[in-house]
Parts: C-alpha cells; sequence; structure tokens
C-alpha cells in the first residue's frame, strides 16, 4: 500500500472557513435541524439520559449537533452549548489514511467523501483525531458518514446551511485569512470575554473551522491532546502497518485450521 497524500493548499484564494463563538450559542439547534434537512438525513431512536443533548453524539444520521454542558458558577448551574462536526483539517489524517482516495480536500476547503470509492476499511475512523467520521452499521450496504462542509452550497455560491440558520450569529463564514484575522481581534479587543486560545488554529496542523469561547476549551469536552503537527506524517507510518497485521492473523487462521482438519481426519483414520 503507498503512502497518499490528498491535501490541498491552504493559501488559496478559493478557502473557505467557518468561526464558530460559542459565546453566542443558544443551544437552539436550529443548526442541527437544517443540517439534517439538506443532508436528507433520517432520525435514530434515542432515549433520555440525564442530559439534553440529543442525539448524545454524532452519528451516521447526524453531521451536526449541540452539546449541552452543564456547569456551576457560583453555586448556581450556568450551560454551555457546543456546536460538534467535522473539522474539516487543512491537511486531513482521514484523506490521508484512505488507500482508495474515497476523502479528498478541496481547494474550497471542505473534506469531501466519495461513496463509490469506499471500501469499507474504515482507516478514516481510526485517523481521525476528532472522532468525527461515522459508520452505517446498522444497514446491509453501510456508508462513512460526516459533515460535508455543505460542499455542494459552497460551489454554488450560498453559505453552509447551519450558518444560514443560525438566529444568534454564532457563526462566521468568510474567507480562511479574513475569519482567523477576526478570531484574533475578538480575543485581543475583549480579553476578559474569551480565554486566550483559538481552537483549529494550530490543533492539527490547523483545520478549516475555528472556535472561541469564554470557557476553557478542556472544560467543554475538546481534545486537549491534539498536536499541532499536520497527522497525517504521524498516522500513517501505524495505519500502514494494519495490512501486515491482518496479514499475520489470516495466516495464522489458516494454519491453525489446517491442523484442526488434519487432526480430525487422522481420528476418523483410526
Amino acid at each position: 500500500m503507498s503512502r497518499r497524500f490528498r491535501g490541498a493548499d491552504m493559501t488559496t484564494a478559493n478557502n473557505k472557513s467557518v468561526l464558530v463563538d460559542l459565546t453566542r450559542c443558544i443551544g437552539c439547534r436550529g443548526c442541527q435541524i437544517a443540517c439534517k434537512e439538506w443532508n436528507e438525513r433520517s432520525v435514530k431512536k434515542t432515549r433520555m439520559y440525564g442530559n439534553f443533548t440529543n442525539p448524545p453524539e454524532l452519528n451516521s444520521e447526524c453531521y451536526t449537533h449541540i452539546r449541552y454542558v452543564e456547569q456551576e458558577n457560583n453555586g448556581v448551574p450556568v450551560w454551555s452549548f457546543v456546536k460538534d462536526q467535522c473539522l474539516h483539517c487543512k491537511n486531513p489524517a482521514c484523506a490521508s489514511a484512505c488507500p482508495v482516495g474515497a476523502l479528498k480536500k478541496t481547494p474550497e476547503g471542505p473534506v469531501t467523501y466519495n461513496f463509490s470509492r469506499c471500501i469499507g476499511c474504515r482507516y478514516c475512523m481510526m485517523a481521525c483525531p476528532f472522532y468525527i467520521p461515522k459508520y452505517e452499521w446498522e444497514k446491509a450496504v453501510p456508508w462513512v458518514r460526516k459533515c460535508t462542509f455543505c460542499a455542494d452550497r459552497i460551489k454554488a455560491g450560498l453559505v453552509p446551511a447551519c450558518v444560514k440558520v443560525c438566529p444568534a450569529n454564532t457563526m462566521l463564514y468568510g474567507q480562511y485569512d479574513e475569519v482567523l484575522k477576526e478570531a484574533n481581534k475578538r480575543i485581543t479587543d475583549s480579553p476578559g470575554k474569551y480565554v486566550n486560545h483559538i481552537y483549529g488554529k494550530d490543533e492539527a496542523g490547523g483545520t478549516s473551522w475555528l472556535y472561541v469561547s469564554g470557557v476553557p476549551f478542556e472544560a467543554l469536552g475538546f481534545n486537549m491532546n491534539v498536536p499541532a503537527a499536520e497527522l497525517p506524517k504521524l498516522t500513517w507510518a501505524y495505519i500502514s502497518e494494519i495490512p501486515a497485521v491482518i496479514g499475520v492473523v489470516l495466516a495464522a487462521g489458516a494454519i491453525s485450521w489446517a491442523i484442526t482438519r488434519r487432526n480430525k481426519n487422522m481420528g476418523k483414520e483410526e
């Protein structure tokens, strides 16, 4: 299996980005519904488990969702709302891990998925540091599913569906450089309102979706152990060994089967 990198140059003029300002999110879940409608996704049966987050996490039918994080401030419960979806890395590990090029980074920013190429190996799921790609385990012919960054809408000159519907202007959509500039400006202009960290600026080598927050990201459940290095350089060394491991397991199984069959045949002869 050859090593493959399918990233796109993030410095191109067409590259799009989104800034998610978590201080503005009101938890209405309008983005969650708009995403389902645009992508024609169905719903899965869920149940309440003591938290308003529903479904509990992203799944093959839910590309974006709002997490409700309850905290306490001076003895009073307060809520923070976190929008989860694919961050569309600059150089995505999922795309580099895919042996058939089913995932690729487009010049406009989205990391897209080609159903016709997928072989169901799920290397992308193992490579993603944000645990985003999901698999249709319940279907006879399953596919990998994740946020598309509304690549079709972007190509048509439209904004992503989740951004379009948000009533609180939680998301700012535009060119990557301008979005990053605005994120820095908000932190600089209101240092008491925001923590001094733009999540996605450096994580995994940088992502197309950026976050600013008034609450430390670790308190909101963000993965703070994602290295700043572009992950394809780190993950491929491990993932490329998987075929060899599978080969050893299959060979051992075949040998074990042959020995067992021989013993059975010898027993019959006796």
